[in-house]
Protein backbone atom coordinates (compact mmCIF):
# COMPACT_ATOMS: atom_id res chain seq x y z
CA UNK A 1 0.00 0.00 0.00
CA UNK A 2 1.39 3.64 -0.93
CA UNK A 3 2.04 5.80 1.65
CA UNK A 4 -0.07 8.92 2.48
CA UNK A 5 2.94 11.01 2.58
CA UNK A 6 4.11 13.54 5.68
CA UNK A 7 1.81 15.35 7.88
CA UNK A 8 0.13 18.24 6.37
CA UNK A 9 1.77 21.62 8.54
CA UNK A 10 -2.34 23.07 8.43
CA UNK A 11 -5.10 22.08 7.60
CA UNK A 12 -8.64 23.50 6.17
CA UNK A 13 -11.45 24.29 8.75
CA UNK A 14 -13.74 22.38 6.81
CA UNK A 15 -12.84 19.28 4.43
CA UNK A 16 -14.02 16.92 2.07
CA UNK A 17 -12.72 13.61 1.49
CA UNK A 18 -14.30 10.75 -0.59
CA UNK A 19 -14.50 6.86 -0.27
CA UNK A 20 -13.82 5.81 -3.90
CA UNK A 21 -16.51 3.06 -4.35
CA UNK A 22 -18.06 4.04 -7.85
CA UNK A 23 -21.78 4.53 -7.85
CA UNK A 24 -21.33 4.02 -3.68
CA UNK A 25 -19.26 6.38 -3.32
CA UNK A 26 -19.38 9.39 -0.59
CA UNK A 27 -17.89 12.13 0.78
CA UNK A 28 -16.76 12.14 4.51
CA UNK A 29 -17.00 16.45 5.36
CA UNK A 30 -15.09 17.23 8.42
CA UNK A 31 -15.21 20.59 10.21
CA UNK A 32 -17.31 22.39 13.02
CA UNK A 33 -20.65 23.35 12.86
CA UNK A 34 -22.01 21.42 9.91
CA UNK A 35 -24.79 19.90 12.29
CA UNK A 36 -27.12 22.26 11.22
CA UNK A 37 -25.91 23.28 7.97
CA UNK A 38 -28.70 22.42 5.62
CA UNK A 39 -26.27 22.21 2.44
CA UNK A 40 -24.52 19.33 4.32
CA UNK A 41 -27.73 16.96 3.87
CA UNK A 42 -29.33 18.69 0.92
CA UNK A 43 -27.56 16.38 -1.70
CA UNK A 44 -27.83 13.25 0.22
CA UNK A 45 -31.35 13.10 1.38
CA UNK A 46 -33.65 10.85 -0.90
CA UNK A 47 -36.95 11.79 -1.04
CA UNK A 48 -38.69 14.44 1.54
CA UNK A 49 -38.57 12.45 4.60
CA UNK A 50 -36.39 11.68 7.24
CA UNK A 51 -36.04 9.18 10.05
CA UNK A 52 -33.31 10.26 12.61
CA UNK A 53 -31.96 8.00 15.05
CA UNK A 54 -30.27 8.78 18.18
CA UNK A 55 -29.82 7.60 21.88
CA UNK A 56 -30.66 9.70 25.22
CA UNK A 57 -27.44 10.69 25.79
CA UNK A 58 -27.35 12.53 22.27
CA UNK A 59 -30.53 13.40 21.66
CA UNK A 60 -30.56 16.27 24.17
CA UNK A 61 -26.87 17.81 23.34
CA UNK A 62 -27.54 17.76 19.61
CA UNK A 63 -30.88 16.77 18.12
CA UNK A 64 -32.11 20.26 17.83
CA UNK A 65 -29.23 21.48 15.93
CA UNK A 66 -29.58 18.59 13.23
CA UNK A 67 -33.06 18.97 13.18
CA UNK A 68 -33.11 23.16 11.87
CA UNK A 69 -30.28 21.70 9.42
CA UNK A 70 -32.98 19.19 7.96
CA UNK A 71 -35.82 21.50 8.47
CA UNK A 72 -36.42 21.20 4.34
CA UNK A 73 -37.64 17.49 5.01
CA UNK A 74 -40.39 15.93 7.02
CA UNK A 75 -38.58 14.47 10.00
CA UNK A 76 -39.18 11.54 12.32
CA UNK A 77 -36.97 10.35 15.12
CA UNK A 78 -36.56 7.73 17.61
CA UNK A 79 -34.26 7.49 20.50
CA UNK A 80 -32.91 4.40 21.70
CA UNK A 81 -30.99 3.85 25.21
CA UNK A 82 -27.42 4.68 25.10
CA UNK A 83 -24.94 1.93 26.06
CA UNK A 84 -22.87 -1.09 24.15
CA UNK A 85 -25.46 -3.50 26.48
CA UNK A 86 -28.17 -2.19 24.35
CA UNK A 87 -26.69 -2.86 20.90
CA UNK A 88 -28.84 -5.99 20.40
CA UNK A 89 -31.50 -7.69 18.14
CA UNK A 90 -33.90 -6.58 20.56
CA UNK A 91 -33.05 -2.43 20.45
CA UNK A 92 -32.75 -2.80 17.09
CA UNK A 93 -36.29 -3.73 16.85
CA UNK A 94 -37.59 -0.53 17.97
CA UNK A 95 -36.39 1.15 15.16
CA UNK A 96 -38.50 -0.94 13.15
CA UNK A 97 -41.11 -0.09 15.04
CA UNK A 98 -40.87 3.52 14.65
CA UNK A 99 -40.67 3.21 10.60
CA UNK A 100 -43.61 0.93 10.67
CA UNK A 101 -45.51 2.71 13.13
CA UNK A 102 -44.88 5.85 10.67
CA UNK A 103 -45.64 4.12 7.75
CA UNK A 104 -42.14 4.80 6.49
CA UNK A 105 -40.90 4.06 2.87
CA UNK A 106 -38.05 3.33 1.16
CA UNK A 107 -37.69 7.24 0.24
CA UNK A 108 -37.10 7.99 4.03
CA UNK A 109 -33.64 8.45 4.89
CA UNK A 110 -32.06 7.23 8.11
CA UNK A 111 -29.81 9.45 9.52
CA UNK A 112 -27.78 7.82 12.27
CA UNK A 113 -26.94 11.03 15.19
CA UNK A 114 -24.50 9.36 18.02
CA UNK A 115 -21.62 7.55 18.27
CA UNK A 116 -20.37 4.06 17.26
CA UNK A 117 -23.29 2.18 18.55
CA UNK A 118 -25.90 4.28 17.20
CA UNK A 119 -24.11 4.35 13.61
CA UNK A 120 -23.92 0.43 13.47
CA UNK A 121 -27.36 -0.16 14.58
CA UNK A 122 -29.06 2.31 12.24
CA UNK A 123 -27.07 1.50 9.26
CA UNK A 124 -28.22 -2.13 9.95
CA UNK A 125 -32.08 -0.85 10.32
CA UNK A 126 -31.17 0.91 6.61
CA UNK A 127 -30.02 -2.43 5.06
CA UNK A 128 -32.45 -4.35 6.32
CA UNK A 129 -35.82 -1.94 6.00
CA UNK A 130 -37.69 -2.92 3.16
CA UNK A 131 -34.44 -4.72 1.53
CA UNK A 132 -32.40 -1.39 1.68
CA UNK A 133 -33.43 2.60 2.31
CA UNK A 134 -30.95 5.31 2.49
CA UNK A 135 -28.79 6.77 5.29
CA UNK A 136 -26.42 9.41 6.50
CA UNK A 137 -23.78 8.80 9.27
CA UNK A 138 -23.89 12.10 11.63
CA UNK A 139 -20.96 10.75 14.08
CA UNK A 140 -20.71 12.66 17.57
CA UNK A 141 -17.48 10.98 19.13
CA UNK A 142 -13.94 10.57 17.87
CA UNK A 143 -14.46 6.62 17.73
CA UNK A 144 -17.28 7.19 15.34
CA UNK A 145 -15.35 10.23 13.51
CA UNK A 146 -12.29 8.30 12.49
CA UNK A 147 -13.51 5.17 11.93
CA UNK A 148 -17.13 3.47 12.78
CA UNK A 149 -19.13 5.82 10.61
CA UNK A 150 -17.08 4.95 7.77
CA UNK A 151 -16.45 2.04 5.37
CA UNK A 152 -20.23 0.86 5.79
CA UNK A 153 -19.94 -2.42 8.14
CA UNK A 154 -22.99 -2.41 10.22
CA UNK A 155 -24.56 -4.72 13.12
CA UNK A 156 -25.39 -5.40 16.31
CA UNK A 157 -23.65 -8.12 18.79
CA UNK A 158 -24.48 -11.23 20.07
CA UNK A 159 -23.80 -12.85 23.51
CA UNK A 160 -21.36 -14.98 22.28
CA UNK A 161 -19.69 -12.49 19.79
CA UNK A 162 -19.34 -8.59 18.75
CA UNK A 163 -21.26 -7.77 15.43
CA UNK A 164 -21.53 -11.18 14.55
CA UNK A 165 -24.83 -9.87 13.03
CA UNK A 166 -24.87 -7.21 10.61
CA UNK A 167 -24.37 -6.49 6.56
CA UNK A 168 -22.35 -4.09 4.44
CA UNK A 169 -24.63 -0.94 3.64
CA UNK A 170 -22.37 1.88 2.66
CA UNK A 171 -23.81 5.15 4.00
CA UNK A 172 -24.99 8.18 1.37
CA UNK A 173 -22.58 10.69 3.20
CA UNK A 174 -20.65 10.95 6.58
CA UNK A 175 -20.99 14.67 8.42
CA UNK A 176 -18.39 15.03 11.01
CA UNK A 177 -19.06 18.29 13.16
CA UNK A 178 -15.28 18.03 15.70
CA UNK A 179 -17.74 20.38 17.80
CA UNK A 180 -19.64 18.00 19.24
CA UNK A 181 -16.16 16.52 20.88
CA UNK A 182 -16.56 19.39 23.20
CA UNK A 183 -19.21 17.22 25.27
CA UNK A 184 -17.46 14.27 25.27
CA UNK A 185 -16.49 12.63 28.09
CA UNK A 186 -12.83 11.69 28.78
CA UNK A 187 -12.55 8.25 29.02
CA UNK A 188 -15.18 8.69 25.71
CA UNK A 189 -12.00 10.98 23.68
CA UNK A 190 -9.65 8.34 24.58
CA UNK A 191 -11.81 5.10 23.42
CA UNK A 192 -11.13 7.14 20.13
CA UNK A 193 -7.80 7.71 20.13
CA UNK A 194 -7.48 3.57 20.34
CA UNK A 195 -8.23 3.84 16.63
CA UNK A 196 -6.42 6.64 15.70
CA UNK A 197 -3.59 4.85 17.02
CA UNK A 198 -4.44 1.45 15.15
CA UNK A 199 -3.92 3.64 11.71
CA UNK A 200 -0.59 4.77 12.66
CA UNK A 201 0.35 1.46 13.07
CA UNK A 202 -1.12 -0.47 10.22
CA UNK A 203 0.65 1.22 7.12
CA UNK A 204 1.39 4.82 8.30
CA UNK A 205 4.63 5.25 10.33
CA UNK A 206 4.56 8.77 10.05
CA UNK A 207 1.16 9.41 11.24
CA UNK A 208 2.48 7.43 14.23
CA UNK A 209 5.56 9.36 14.75
CA UNK A 210 3.04 12.54 14.75
CA UNK A 211 1.22 11.03 17.51
CA UNK A 212 3.70 10.50 19.67
CA UNK A 213 4.52 14.49 20.15
CA UNK A 214 0.05 15.49 19.99
CA UNK A 215 -1.38 13.37 22.16
CA UNK A 216 -1.86 16.06 25.22
CA UNK A 217 -3.10 18.54 22.24
CA UNK A 218 -5.50 15.78 21.34
CA UNK A 219 -7.15 14.83 24.45
CA UNK A 220 -6.82 18.85 25.41
CA UNK A 221 -9.13 19.31 22.51
CA UNK A 222 -6.79 21.34 20.02
CA UNK A 223 -8.94 22.12 16.88
CA UNK A 224 -5.51 21.99 14.76
CA UNK A 225 -4.40 18.64 16.40
CA UNK A 226 -8.12 17.05 16.42
CA UNK A 227 -8.66 18.24 12.50
CA UNK A 228 -5.09 17.03 11.77
CA UNK A 229 -5.59 13.62 13.41
CA UNK A 230 -9.66 13.21 11.93
CA UNK A 231 -8.78 13.72 8.62
CA UNK A 232 -5.64 11.50 8.31
CA UNK A 233 -7.64 8.58 10.32
CA UNK A 234 -10.08 8.94 7.40
CA UNK A 235 -7.84 8.97 4.82
CA UNK A 236 -6.46 6.09 6.41
CA UNK A 237 -9.80 4.30 6.10
CA UNK A 238 -11.18 5.06 3.12
CA UNK A 239 -7.97 3.64 0.99
CA UNK A 240 -8.42 0.56 2.60
CA UNK A 241 -12.05 0.93 1.96
CA UNK A 242 -11.98 1.71 -1.47
CA UNK A 243 -9.46 -1.14 -2.41
CA UNK A 244 -11.43 -3.79 -0.29
CA UNK A 245 -14.71 -3.27 0.62
CA UNK A 246 -16.16 -6.35 1.63
CA UNK A 247 -13.22 -7.40 3.70
CA UNK A 248 -11.92 -9.88 1.34
CA UNK A 249 -8.22 -8.96 2.03
CA UNK A 250 -6.09 -6.09 3.07
CA UNK A 251 -9.48 -4.50 4.92
CA UNK A 252 -8.83 -7.30 8.00
CA UNK A 253 -6.11 -5.06 8.71
CA UNK A 254 -8.36 -2.59 10.12
CA UNK A 255 -8.76 -5.19 13.25
CA UNK A 256 -5.11 -4.94 14.57
CA UNK A 257 -5.62 -4.99 18.14
CA UNK A 258 -9.72 -6.30 17.66
CA UNK A 259 -9.65 -10.01 18.17
CA UNK A 260 -7.97 -9.35 21.40
CA UNK A 261 -10.17 -6.31 21.85
CA UNK A 262 -13.41 -8.31 21.10
CA UNK A 263 -13.20 -11.07 23.28
CA UNK A 264 -12.00 -8.26 26.50
CA UNK A 265 -15.71 -7.20 25.28
CA UNK A 266 -17.30 -10.02 25.17
CA UNK A 267 -15.72 -11.82 28.27
CA UNK A 268 -16.41 -8.85 30.74
CA UNK A 269 -20.20 -7.87 29.26
CA UNK A 270 -20.33 -5.61 27.13
CA UNK A 271 -20.40 -2.07 28.39
CA UNK A 272 -17.67 -2.70 31.00
CA UNK A 273 -14.56 -2.01 28.94
CA UNK A 274 -15.50 0.64 26.39
CA UNK A 275 -14.32 -0.53 23.01
CA UNK A 276 -11.01 1.75 22.35
CA UNK A 277 -10.39 0.45 25.77
CA UNK A 278 -10.56 -2.96 24.68
CA UNK A 279 -8.40 -2.12 21.23
CA UNK A 280 -6.10 -0.03 22.67
CA UNK A 281 -5.20 -2.71 25.22
CA UNK A 282 -5.67 -4.86 22.29
CA UNK A 283 -2.95 -2.95 20.23
CA UNK A 284 -0.37 -3.61 22.90
CA UNK A 285 -0.87 -7.56 23.07
CA UNK A 286 -1.01 -8.01 19.44
CA UNK A 287 3.06 -6.27 19.63
CA UNK A 288 3.81 -8.20 22.42
CA UNK A 289 2.41 -11.51 20.32
CA UNK A 290 4.50 -9.81 17.12
CA UNK A 291 8.10 -9.39 19.59
CA UNK A 292 7.03 -13.49 20.82
CA UNK A 293 7.02 -14.96 17.13
CA UNK A 294 10.54 -12.01 16.18
CA UNK A 295 9.02 -9.85 13.92
CA UNK A 296 8.83 -6.48 16.38
CA UNK A 297 11.16 -5.09 18.00
CA UNK A 298 11.26 -5.02 22.18
CA UNK A 299 12.16 -1.09 21.46
CA UNK A 300 9.02 -0.44 19.53
CA UNK A 301 6.71 -2.68 21.89
CA UNK A 302 7.70 -0.28 24.31
CA UNK A 303 6.93 2.79 22.30
CA UNK A 304 3.33 1.33 21.55
CA UNK A 305 2.23 0.74 24.86
CA UNK A 306 3.41 4.29 25.82
CA UNK A 307 1.62 5.31 23.45
CA UNK A 308 -1.74 4.23 24.01
CA UNK A 309 -1.03 4.77 27.80
CA UNK A 310 -0.33 8.47 27.02
CA UNK A 311 -3.61 7.92 25.56
CA UNK A 312 -5.65 7.44 28.91
CA UNK A 313 -5.95 3.51 27.70
CA UNK A 314 -5.61 0.51 29.70
CA UNK A 315 -2.06 -1.39 28.10
CA UNK A 316 -2.95 -4.62 30.47
CA UNK A 317 -5.71 -7.15 29.65
CA UNK A 318 -8.48 -8.38 32.49
CA UNK A 319 -7.14 -11.28 34.69
CA UNK A 320 -10.47 -12.39 34.88
CA UNK A 321 -10.61 -14.54 31.86
CA UNK A 322 -8.97 -18.11 32.01
CA UNK A 323 -6.82 -18.30 28.69
CA UNK A 324 -9.60 -21.16 27.83
CA UNK A 325 -11.96 -18.76 27.94
CA UNK A 326 -9.61 -16.19 25.92
CA UNK A 327 -9.27 -19.04 22.94
CA UNK A 328 -13.08 -19.81 22.85
CA UNK A 329 -13.76 -16.06 22.83
CA UNK A 330 -11.12 -15.47 19.93
CA UNK A 331 -12.66 -18.45 17.85
CA UNK A 332 -16.20 -16.63 17.42
CA UNK A 333 -14.19 -13.81 14.70
CA UNK A 334 -15.39 -13.05 11.60
CA UNK A 335 -11.33 -13.39 10.61
CA UNK A 336 -12.08 -16.90 11.31
CA UNK A 337 -11.37 -19.18 7.96
CA UNK A 338 -11.79 -23.16 7.93
CA UNK A 339 -11.62 -22.90 11.72
CA UNK A 340 -8.01 -21.09 11.60
CA UNK A 341 -7.80 -18.01 13.43
CA UNK A 342 -6.32 -15.48 11.59
CA UNK A 343 -4.38 -12.30 13.63
CA UNK A 344 -3.48 -9.12 12.51
CA UNK A 345 0.36 -8.58 13.79
CA UNK A 346 2.50 -6.35 13.04
CA UNK A 347 6.14 -6.68 11.11
CA UNK A 348 6.92 -3.27 12.27
CA UNK A 349 5.52 -0.26 13.35
CA UNK A 350 3.60 1.38 9.65
CA UNK A 351 3.46 -2.63 8.77
CA UNK A 352 0.55 -4.99 9.95
CA UNK A 353 0.41 -8.11 8.32
CA UNK A 354 -2.99 -10.67 8.37
CA UNK A 355 -1.86 -14.32 9.36
CA UNK A 356 -3.06 -17.70 10.39
CA UNK A 357 0.20 -19.53 11.31
CA UNK A 358 0.26 -18.82 15.55
CA UNK A 359 0.78 -21.39 17.44
CA UNK A 360 -2.14 -21.69 19.86
CA UNK A 361 0.33 -22.75 22.71
CA UNK A 362 2.47 -19.25 21.76
CA UNK A 363 -1.20 -17.57 22.01
CA UNK A 364 -1.77 -18.75 25.23
CA UNK A 365 1.49 -17.91 26.73
CA UNK A 366 1.08 -14.68 25.11
CA UNK A 367 -2.01 -13.61 26.83
CA UNK A 368 -0.77 -15.17 30.10
CA UNK A 369 2.17 -13.00 29.90
CA UNK A 370 0.18 -10.03 29.18
CA UNK A 371 -2.04 -10.25 32.04
CA UNK A 372 0.69 -11.00 34.37
CA UNK A 373 2.36 -7.88 33.09
CA UNK A 374 5.41 -9.45 32.52
CA UNK A 375 5.12 -9.20 28.78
Amino acid sequence: MSALGPIPAAVAERQRLDVDLGERGYPIVIGRGLLSDPDCYRPFVVGKRVMIVSNETVAPLYLEALRAGLAAFEIEQVILPDGECYKDLATLNRIFDALLERRCGRDTTLIALGGGVIGDMAGFAAACYQRGVPFIQVPTTLLAQVDSSVGGKTGVNHPAGKNMIGAFHQPRAVIADTATLATLPARELSAGLAEVVKYGLIADRPFFDWLEDRVPALRALEPAALATAIARSCQNKARIVAADEREAGQRALLNLGHSFGHAIEAGTGYGTWLHGEAVGTGLVMAAQLSARLGWLEATAVARIRALVASCGLPTQPPTSLSSARWLELMAVDKKVQAGRLRLVLLKGIGEAVLTADVDPALLRASIASAQAGTE
